[in-house]
């Protein structure tokens, strides 16, 4: 990968797959499976830089979570004791998230020294030496580890986005509301579109915004039942977005577009659509 690629240290591979673990008996819900998907990285860093480009991974593994989301009094650090680290490792620590039932592990950090590499090498009779061409160096590189559970993760931000609250009604009275605040990242349809009534044109008009969001965005149409209980069903799902058709959108070519969390309504013109939605997604 290093030569085929020409990638110079430090640098890093990654993947997503399915990992296997040898438990007897399967517990703890998603925490001891014996099939899981696993989310790894390996970065490959000189010997004397490791220390710095571990506590680097750090603190961009936490801020990952954090910017999809996830509240950082939730979030953790276990470092794992000098005497219960792994044979091959210089240092460790957990990620952990607070769940209702307590701190749980969703992804490990690990300074794993030259072991993977001096192994391959002694095991294939293949060097794993780099050649730093600038320092004229030959030595065998350091790997920082990431290993996240992907199966781990997704149920922490579906747990921390998950709510219930007091919400208004048309009435004038309030209702249970189920609302899912799944960063928009993360919301698996970014949008919905509603025509206010299935008559008068705003179908046709309701049709045409959904068919140019839809190339840009995973977008949902419903036109059954009253809107307040559309949205309610958009909430439900994290959908963020939900743009609604009018008899003011015939008139003067404007809808309204409702935001998830807030609930707040703002009237924008039918060519600002798209941009109103990405700048929010980014």
């Amino acid at each position: 990968m290093q030569s085929a690629g020409r990638q110079k240290i430090p640098f890093g591979i990654a993947q997503i797959g399915k990992a296997f673990r040898n438990e007897i008996n399967t517990k703890n819900f998603l925490f001891r499976t014996r099939e899981f998907e696993q989310m790894e990285m390996q970065f490959f860093v000189k010997p004397g830089t490791d220390d710095e480009q571990f506590e680097y991974w750090r603190a961009e593994r936490m801020k990952w979570y954090v910017e999809l989301g996830m509240p950082r009094e939730k979030l953790q650090w276990h470092q794992h004791p000098k005497d219960k680290l792994a044979h091959y490792a210089k240092d460790a620590y957990d990620i952990e998230y607070q769940f209702p039932f307590g701190w749980g592990e969703i992804e490990g950090i690990h300074n794993r020294t030259d072991y993977d590499l001096s192994r391959h090498e002694q095991f294939s009779g293949k060097s794993m030496k780099y050649f730093d061409e600038v320092t004229k160096e030959k030595f065998t590189p350091y790997v920082i580890e990431t290993s996240a559970g992907a199966s781990r993760s997704f149920m922490a931000f579906l747990v921390n986005a998950y709510d219930e609250e007091q919400a208004p009604t048309a009435e004038g009275t309030t209702e249970m509301r189920v609302v899912l605040r799944l960063h928009p990242k993360l919301a698996p349809t970014k949008a919905a579109v509603f025509p206010l009534v299935n008559r008068d044109g705003m179908p046709d008009l309701a049709r045409k915004i959904e068919a140019d969001l839809r190339q840009h965005f995973r977008v949902f149409y419903d036109d059954s039942g009253a809107v307040g209980r559309r949205y309610r069903r958009q909430d439900e799902a994290g959908t963020p977005y939900c743009v609604t058709v009018d008899s003011q959108s015939l008139a003067d070519q404007t809808v309204t577009i409702r935001e998830r969390d807030s609930m707040k309504q703002d009237r924008i013109a039918l060519s600002n659509i798209r941009m109103y939605i990405a700048e929010r997604l980014m």
